[in-house]
This record gives structure tokens, C-alpha cells and sequence, in this order.
């Protein structure tokens, strides 16, 4: 029994750790959205979020995107976020960095995907 109640416990404290990791959507201003467009320098496709660092004219966004799983059940696959591609982005710039951007929509070649 208390093997048990040791086990939950740390179950219970790896999963609220977990959820402290990932961060909140309220660190992005919805009240100022942008468009963006440019050139996709890198890309990763992993846990939480997968994400492009997309030139601009200007400079270089960290876009946060959906989860691979959302990405891929809409049609955005890994190979289509490959660096030297176009991309345009919609989203929400973050209140405390300058370079972030949380992405609603992305539009890659003719594919729209949304990804919230």
C-alpha cells in the first residue's frame, strides 16, 4: 500500500511538472496580430510545438507552431517546413520577446494549414 501511494505521488508530481514546462498562450498578444513572410532558415518538428525560424525583410522570427500530430492530420508535413523554402505566417507576437511569434496559419506553396 505504501509502494502504491509512493508511485502516485510521483506520478502526480512528474505530470504536474510537465504541464509547468509548457508554457501558456497568454505570453502572446492576440490584440496585435501580424502577417508575416519570408524564408524558413529552420525547422523542427517535435514536442510540444514544432516551429520555423522564418527571415523576413526585417529579421528572423521564432514562429511556434501546433503540435506535429495537428500538423500532420492537416496536411502539414515535416518535408514541406524544409529550410530555403516560402512560408507566410498569421499570429500573435509574444509581450516579452521581440522575435516570437505564435502562429494561427501558416501558408506554405499553395497548402493554408490552421493550426488551432
Amino acid at each position: 500500500m505504501k509502494r502504491m501511494l509512493s508511485l502516485s505521488i510521483l506520478a502526480a508530481t512528474l505530470v504536474t511538472t510537465g504541464a509547468l514546462a509548457h508554457h501558456g498562450w497568454s505570453e502572446y498578444d492576440a490584440s496585435k496580430p501580424l502577417q508575416l513572410s519570408g524564408t524558413i532558415e529552420e525547422s523542427g518538428y517535435q514536442q510540444p510545438h514544432g516551429y520555423v525560424r522564418l527571415k523576413t525583410a526585417d529579421k528572423t522570427w521564432l514562429v511556434v507552431l501546433a503540435p506535429p500530430g495537428r500538423m500532420e492530420n492537416r496536411g502539414l508535413a515535416k518535408t514541406m517546413l524544409a529550410p530555403g523554402g516560402k512560408a507566410s505566417v498569421y499570429g500573435y507576437p509574444n509581450r516579452s520577446k521581440p522575435d516570437e511569434l505564435r502562429a494561427e496559419r501558416i501558408t506554405v506553396g499553395d497548402k493554408v494549414t490552421e493550426l488551432r
